[in-house]
């Protein structure tokens, strides 16, 4: 039996900025220094809300953050680098989702 080559797929456009050219990570210290003392970085679809960005340690939920419209997945990651800083430095944790009263 012949092998048929299946048709090329196109990929769609990515909307991922690239970072710094050395190390992509280099431009978020914060959430570097996370993931690396036993903290966690999730980023996914969430039903409805949409792309999210949610980083928290052992104790606490640091940041949740909703992709904005046309924003890349980097300037995201920056915008979480920047929310982890402001909890763990000021105690003050970013909820972009959850409706406070």
């Amino acid at each position: 039996m012949e092998r048929r080559t299946r048709p090329g797929r196109s990929k769609p456009g990515s909307r991922v900025a690239p970072g710094p050219a050395d190390d992509p990570l280099a431009g978020l210290p914060n959430v570097t220094s996370l993931i690396e003392t036993e903290g966690q970085i999730t980023l996914g679809q969430l039903y409805p809300v949409g792309c999210v960005a949610i980083a928290n340690d052992d104790h606490n939920c640091l940041a949740i953050l909703q992709r904005r419209d046309g924003e890349t997945l980097y300037e995201l990651l920056i915008r979480l680098d920047a929310a982890i800083s402001r909890a763990l430095r000021d105690g003050e944790f970013t909820d972009e989702i959850n409706a406070s009263d």
